[in-house]
C-alpha cells in the first residue's frame, strides 16, 4: 500500500508550464496641476524724518486711517531671504512633479508645456 501511494503520482503525466514576462501597462491618473499664482505688487513707502509729515498726510488722505508696519534693515534682509527660499522650494517641487508626470504619463499624452 505504501509503495502504491509513493508511485501513484509518477503515473499522472505532467503539464508543461510556460513562463513569460511582459510589461504591464499601468493607467496612472494624473492630478490636475494647480493654477498659477497671481501675485500683486504691494506699494512700499519709505518714511523717514525728512518726509514724515508729507507721507502721513498722503496716507491719511488715500486710506483714511494710518497704520505703520516697520522692519529694520536686517529684518528686511531676512524677509527677502525667506522669499528666495520659498521660490527655490516651489521651483524644486515643481521639477519633481513634472518629472513624475513625464515618467508616469503615456508617451502620446505627455505635454511639456505645463
Amino acid at each position: 500500500m505504501v509503495l502504491m501511494m509513493a508511485c501513484s503520482c509518477s503515473l499522472i503525466p505532467t503539464k508543461q508550464i510556460e513562463v513569460s514576462a511582459k510589461p504591464i501597462e499601468r493607467n496612472i491618473i494624473q492630478p490636475v496641476m494647480p493654477r498659477a499664482i497671481q501675485l500683486q505688487d504691494p506699494k512700499w513707502v519709505v518714511v523717514n524724518p525728512d518726509n514724515w509729515e508729507e507721507q502721513l498726510a498722503l496716507i491719511e488722505e488715500q486710506e483714511g486711517e494710518l497704520v505703520f508696519l516697520a522692519l529694520s534693515i536686517p529684518d528686511y534682509e531676512i524677509m527677502a531671504y525667506n522669499m528666495q527660499e520659498l521660490k527655490r522650494y516651489i521651483t524644486e517641487l515643481k521639477d519633481v512633479v513634472v518629472y513624475y508626470r513625464k515618467v508616469t504619463m503615456p508617451e502620446a499624452t505627455t505635454d511639456d508645456s505645463k
